[in-house]
C-alpha cells in the first residue's frame, strides 16, 4: 500500500496553508466560548425550565446550541479538508498546541516532520512514537534525503500515516 511522503520542501510549502487552518479554528473556537458563555448564562437564570419549548428564551438557547454545533461542524471540516486529507496528522493535542506531523521517511524508516504553528519553517522531525519531546533539529543532510525511499519498499509501521 502506498502512503503519502512528504519531502521537506513539500511540508513547508504547506505551512502557509496550515496557518489559515488554525486561523479558522481559532475562529471556531472563540465562536464556541462565546456561544456557550451565553447559553451558560440562560441556563444559570433558567436551569431546566429553559428546556420547554414555550419558554421566552427556548428559541435563544437553541439558537446557541445551533451555533455550536456548526461550529463544532466547522472544526472538524477544516481538518479533514486542510490537514488529514491532505496526508498530513495530529500528534496528541495538536489542535490545541498547533502541532502538526508529516509522514516522510529516513534511512529506509517511516518517521515524521514535525511543525509547530509560530514555526516559519519545517525544522524538526522525530522517530514515529518519539513525539513533541522527541523532536530533533533537521539538519542540511537530513533536509535533502528525507522523503525519498519508494513507500512500497518500507516496513508497514503499523500506523494510519
Amino acid at each position: 500500500m502506498s502512503r503519502k511522503i512528504f519531502t521537506v520542501s513539500e511540508a513547508d510549502g504547506l505551512i502557509p496553508a496550515l496557518v489559515d487552518v488554525f486561523r479558522e479554528i481559532g475562529a471556531h473556537k472563540r465562536n464556541i466560548r462565546e456561544l456557550a458563555g451565553k447559553l451558560e448564562v440562560l441556563e444559570l437564570l433558567w436551569g431546566t425550565a429553559l428546556r420547554d419549548g414555550n419558554h421566552p428564551d427556548h428559541p435563544e438557547s437553541m439558537a446557541h446550541r445551533e451555533g455550536i454545533d456548526r461550529a463544532l461542524r466547522g472544526i472538524q471540516t477544516a481538518v479533514e479538508r486542510g490537514i488529514l486529507d491532505r496526508g498530513m496528522r495530529f500528534p496528541a493535542g495538536g489542535i490545541e498546541e498547533g502541532l502538526v506531523d508529516f509522514p516522510t521517511t529516513y534511512q529506509a524508516r517511516w518517521v515524521l516532520l514535525c511543525w509547530k504553528l509560530g514555526e516559519r519553517h519545517l525544522e524538526y522531525w522525530h522517530e514515529l512514537d518519539g513525539g513533541f519531546r522527541g523532536r530533533h533539529k533537521l539538519t542540511e543532510a537530513q533536509r535533502l534525503v528525507m522523503g525519498t525511499d519508494d513507500p512500497d519498499s518500507l516496513e508497514d509501521p503499523g500506523l494510519d500515516l
